[in-house]
Parts: structure tokens; sequence; C-alpha cells
């Protein structure tokens, strides 16, 4: 729904309104209660994005997504299992007893 600009001709009172496209033009102004109030054209506003941008990726489908995590979930597994043996290999935990310098 856009913001449309009205200008009362009578008091000069200037605002905002939202409203549907299909709703009536406002005819009475709200300050001084006459039938002044007059609908200015705007140059309407333009399609705002925020975020860091906006991909074809960012509407893939609902199988793709589907498969994307399942795919995702089986590699989070895999790297799992790996970490766990890559920490023991770095505290230098083998199991053995450490040899004594004596």
């Amino acid at each position: 729904m856009p913001t449309y600009d009205y200008l009362c001709e009578a008091c000069g009172h200037a605002f905002e309104l939202f409203q549907s496209m299909s709703a009536p033009v406002k005819r009475k102004c709200p300050e001084c209660k006459k039938s002044k109030l007059k609908r200015l054209i705007g140059t309407g506003s333009g399609v705002l994005f925020k975020g860091s941008g906006f991909y074809e990726t960012d509407y893939r489908s609902d199988s793709y997504k589907k498969a994307q995590k399942e795919d995702s979930s089986s590699k989070s597994s895999d790297t799992g299992k790996s970490g766990e043996s890559k920490s023991k290999k770095e505290s230098g935990n083998t199991g053995k007893k450490p040899a004594s310098g004596d």
C-alpha cells in the first residue's frame, strides 16, 4: 500500500496518509474540517532492499533446499568424526605412558 501526500488548500495543513490504491481520495481536512483537501502528485517511493545482497539462490525450490540440507548434514557428521580423532592427535594423548629420561 502506498503513502500519499495531502495538502489542505484552506488551512495549509500537509500530511502523509498510508492507504490502498483502491481507496477513495480524501476530501475533508482533519485539521480545519473543510472539504479543500487535495492529493499531491509525488514521485512515489522506490523499492528498497536491505541486507547483504539478493541472489537468485535466495529463492530456490523446496526440493533443492531439502537436498542441500541433507548434503550439509552428512558433511557435518563426517567432519565431526575427523574432528574427534584430530583433537586426540593434537593433544598428544596416544594412551601410552611417556618415556622417562632416567
